[in-house]
């Protein structure tokens, strides 16, 4: 999907909505656990209530890895159903990758030939040589973590270069421009930073972000939206347990379709209000 097919399901859906797979065995309703594959049905069910209100899913791959072989297998499942299912939806792996060359290289392989992702989370702070395999792919996109909206990005994602009075995020947006264009790179920036948006937007203002932390983490949409739209509106606005886990009940589906709804009614009005829809 490339962003001109991206916009377009935007614009249909009236949504910039992502919705975050973050399949908790842990969390999921007890009915489902004496199913063969609790992850994927709970994700089928979720995926079915939600897709006509989103334009994305990212599955996070700690939620599936922690579970080993059958957790992959529950992922495998869930990608091969949207693809079958809801072929306009665009697939991100929430992997947060990124090593040497070859190893990125296999990475790649893995989330691109054998699951069929559109999209992938890579940490840059190895280098070129460890995003340009997955740059590799033309028709797939590499999501750089920017500026991410946990506690621990005061730590090290704010520290100043001296020589260039840049923050390393800022190093990050600028530099990474010559590893990749607003075709095939985008950038993670976290909801509850959204008084960065503005800035970020004067490095990259054609790009798509992708901005987790809406929700359960308390980041607004609608200051995500006034610092961060741009006219191809740019976004693609993550929310995971707000939506996921809306009820516990056998009623689970019904829950995260009404939350669904209820946040993409939010963003066709912003959308309206920007005269892209």
């Amino acid at each position: 999907m490339n962003k001109d097919q991206l916009f377009e399901q935007i614009q249909k859906k009236r949504s910039f909505l992502c919705v975050g797979l973050d399949t908790d065995i842990l969390k999921i309703p007890k009915h489902l656990k004496d199913t063969s594959d609790p992850i994927f049905s709970f994700n089928k069910e979720i995926i079915d209530a939600t897709a006509e209100f989103s334009v994305a899913y990212k599955p996070n791959l700690a939620f599936y890895e922690s579970l080993g072989w059958q957790g992959w297998e529950s992922l495998e499942k869930t990608v091969h159903y949207v693809r079958e299912k809801h072929p306009d939806i665009f697939l991100i792996a929430d992997a947060k990758r990124g090593d040497i060359g070859n190893t990125s290289n296999l990475y790649a392989r893995a989330f691109f030939d054998k699951l069929d992702f559109d999209a992938i989370t890579v940490a840059p702070y190895m280098g070129e040589d460890s995003v340009k395999p997955f740059m590799a792919y033309l028709d797939k996109w590499v999501i750089l973590l920017a500026l991410t909206s946990n506690k621990g990005a005061f730590d090290f994602q704010f520290l100043k270069d001296e020589r260039s009075g840049d923050q390393l995020f800022e190093s990050v947006l600028k530099t990474s421009q010559n590893w990749g264009n607003d075709e095939n790179m985008m950038y993670v920036v976290g909801a509850t930073k959204a008084e960065k948006l503005q800035e970020i937007r004067e490095i990259v203002p054609n790009h798509f972000l992708l901005v987790p932390g809406v929700g359960a983490q308390g980041g607004s949409l609608q200051e995500v939206a006034k610092n961060g739209m741009n006219n191809k509106c740019g976004l693609l606005v993550n929310s995971s347990r707000g939506i996921i886990y809306a009820s516990s009940e056998t009623d689970f589906a019904e829950k995260a379709g009404e939350a669904a709804q209820k946040v993409q009614r939010e963003m066709e009005i912003l959308l309206s209000e920007s005269k892209l829809i």
